[in-house]
Protein backbone atom coordinates (compact mmCIF):
# COMPACT_ATOMS: atom_id res chain seq x y z
CA UNK A 1 0.00 0.00 0.00
CA UNK A 2 1.32 3.45 -1.00
CA UNK A 3 1.73 6.04 1.67
CA UNK A 4 0.18 9.43 0.79
CA UNK A 5 2.74 12.17 0.66
CA UNK A 6 1.46 15.59 1.42
CA UNK A 7 2.85 18.50 -0.55
CA UNK A 8 4.67 21.16 1.43
CA UNK A 9 2.80 24.43 1.73
CA UNK A 10 3.22 26.90 -1.12
CA UNK A 11 6.10 29.35 -0.86
CA UNK A 12 5.58 33.04 -1.44
CA UNK A 13 7.99 34.56 -3.97
CA UNK A 14 8.70 38.28 -3.88
CA UNK A 15 8.20 40.33 -7.05
CA UNK A 16 10.91 43.00 -7.18
CA UNK A 17 11.80 46.07 -9.15
CA UNK A 18 15.23 47.72 -8.93
CA UNK A 19 15.64 51.45 -9.29
CA UNK A 20 18.52 53.83 -9.02
CA UNK A 21 18.03 56.80 -6.74
CA UNK A 22 19.79 60.00 -7.71
CA UNK A 23 21.29 61.49 -4.56
CA UNK A 24 22.74 64.54 -6.26
CA UNK A 25 25.15 65.49 -9.00
CA UNK A 26 28.48 67.21 -9.48
CA UNK A 27 29.82 69.27 -12.33
CA UNK A 28 33.01 67.77 -13.71
CA UNK A 29 34.92 69.73 -16.34
CA UNK A 30 36.51 66.76 -18.09
CA UNK A 31 33.67 65.32 -20.14
CA UNK A 32 35.60 62.33 -21.46
CA UNK A 33 38.12 60.30 -19.46
CA UNK A 34 41.07 59.43 -21.66
CA UNK A 35 43.84 59.04 -19.09
CA UNK A 36 44.35 58.42 -15.37
CA UNK A 37 45.19 62.12 -15.00
CA UNK A 38 41.72 62.99 -16.36
CA UNK A 39 40.09 60.66 -13.84
CA UNK A 40 42.07 61.39 -10.69
CA UNK A 41 40.11 64.61 -10.08
CA UNK A 42 36.91 62.61 -9.59
CA UNK A 43 38.54 60.46 -6.93
CA UNK A 44 40.16 63.44 -5.24
CA UNK A 45 36.89 65.35 -5.17
CA UNK A 46 35.25 62.55 -3.18
CA UNK A 47 38.12 61.13 -1.13
CA UNK A 48 40.62 63.89 -0.35
CA UNK A 49 39.29 64.70 3.14
CA UNK A 50 38.13 61.22 4.18
CA UNK A 51 39.40 60.09 7.56
CA UNK A 52 38.94 56.38 6.75
CA UNK A 53 39.26 54.22 3.68
CA UNK A 54 36.44 54.55 1.20
CA UNK A 55 35.92 52.90 -2.15
CA UNK A 56 34.01 54.54 -4.99
CA UNK A 57 33.21 53.29 -8.46
CA UNK A 58 32.77 55.56 -11.46
CA UNK A 59 30.68 54.01 -14.23
CA UNK A 60 31.40 55.09 -17.80
CA UNK A 61 29.60 54.81 -21.13
CA UNK A 62 31.10 53.54 -24.41
CA UNK A 63 32.74 56.95 -25.01
CA UNK A 64 34.38 56.93 -21.55
CA UNK A 65 32.05 59.63 -20.29
CA UNK A 66 31.14 59.30 -16.60
CA UNK A 67 27.58 58.10 -16.00
CA UNK A 68 27.54 57.80 -12.23
CA UNK A 69 29.63 57.68 -9.08
CA UNK A 70 28.76 55.44 -6.17
CA UNK A 71 30.31 54.78 -2.76
CA UNK A 72 30.62 51.01 -2.55
CA UNK A 73 32.46 50.63 0.74
CA UNK A 74 33.30 52.65 3.81
CA UNK A 75 35.97 51.08 5.90
CA UNK A 76 38.15 51.87 8.87
CA UNK A 77 41.40 53.77 9.15
CA UNK A 78 43.51 51.36 7.10
CA UNK A 79 41.20 48.91 5.36
CA UNK A 80 37.94 48.56 3.54
CA UNK A 81 36.06 45.44 2.46
CA UNK A 82 35.50 45.22 -1.28
CA UNK A 83 33.64 42.54 -3.18
CA UNK A 84 33.13 42.41 -6.97
CA UNK A 85 29.37 42.01 -6.43
CA UNK A 86 29.16 45.44 -4.81
CA UNK A 87 31.44 47.02 -7.41
CA UNK A 88 29.39 45.84 -10.38
CA UNK A 89 25.91 46.38 -8.93
CA UNK A 90 25.82 50.06 -9.96
CA UNK A 91 27.60 49.34 -13.23
CA UNK A 92 24.90 46.88 -14.25
CA UNK A 93 22.06 49.19 -13.22
CA UNK A 94 23.51 52.13 -15.18
CA UNK A 95 24.32 50.03 -18.28
CA UNK A 96 27.99 50.94 -17.96
CA UNK A 97 30.48 49.81 -20.58
CA UNK A 98 33.40 50.19 -18.17
CA UNK A 99 34.30 51.26 -14.65
CA UNK A 100 37.06 53.03 -12.78
CA UNK A 101 37.70 52.18 -9.17
CA UNK A 102 39.02 54.70 -6.64
CA UNK A 103 39.97 54.40 -3.01
CA UNK A 104 41.99 56.44 -0.59
CA UNK A 105 44.82 55.76 1.79
CA UNK A 106 44.29 58.08 4.77
CA UNK A 107 47.97 57.60 5.67
CA UNK A 108 48.73 59.74 2.62
CA UNK A 109 50.91 57.13 0.89
CA UNK A 110 49.16 56.03 -2.33
CA UNK A 111 51.33 52.97 -2.94
CA UNK A 112 49.17 49.85 -3.40
CA UNK A 113 49.14 47.11 -0.79
CA UNK A 114 49.14 43.40 -1.67
CA UNK A 115 45.42 43.38 -0.86
CA UNK A 116 44.86 46.29 -3.28
CA UNK A 117 46.61 44.36 -6.04
CA UNK A 118 44.73 41.15 -5.29
CA UNK A 119 41.24 42.69 -5.28
CA UNK A 120 42.03 44.65 -8.43
CA UNK A 121 42.82 41.40 -10.22
CA UNK A 122 39.57 39.80 -8.96
CA UNK A 123 37.52 42.78 -10.10
CA UNK A 124 39.23 42.82 -13.48
CA UNK A 125 38.47 39.10 -13.98
CA UNK A 126 34.84 39.54 -12.89
CA UNK A 127 34.50 42.44 -15.32
CA UNK A 128 35.79 40.31 -18.18
CA UNK A 129 33.10 37.72 -17.43
CA UNK A 130 30.38 40.38 -17.40
CA UNK A 131 31.64 42.45 -20.31
CA UNK A 132 32.32 45.51 -18.13
CA UNK A 133 35.97 46.52 -18.39
CA UNK A 134 37.94 47.78 -15.39
CA UNK A 135 39.83 50.72 -16.92
CA UNK A 136 41.86 51.63 -13.85
CA UNK A 137 42.10 51.47 -10.07
CA UNK A 138 43.39 54.75 -8.68
CA UNK A 139 44.56 55.12 -5.09
CA UNK A 140 44.29 58.64 -3.72
CA UNK A 141 46.88 59.88 -1.25
CA UNK A 142 47.39 63.30 0.30
CA UNK A 143 48.84 66.49 -1.18
CA UNK A 144 47.65 65.61 -4.68
CA UNK A 145 49.51 62.28 -4.79
CA UNK A 146 47.90 59.28 -6.40
CA UNK A 147 48.79 55.88 -7.83
CA UNK A 148 47.21 54.58 -11.03
CA UNK A 149 47.48 50.81 -11.29
CA UNK A 150 47.01 51.19 -15.06
CA UNK A 151 50.06 53.48 -15.29
CA UNK A 152 52.04 50.86 -13.34
CA UNK A 153 50.94 48.16 -15.80
CA UNK A 154 48.92 46.31 -13.16
CA UNK A 155 45.49 46.67 -14.82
Amino acid sequence: MKKDRTEPPAKRIQILSLRLVREGSILYQTRRISSPKDAVGIGQQFLKDADREQVIVCCLDTKNQPLSISVVSMGILNSSLIHPREIFKTAILTNAASIMLFHNHPSGDPEPSNEDLSITQRIKEAGVLMGIELLDHIIIGTEGRYCSLKEKGLV
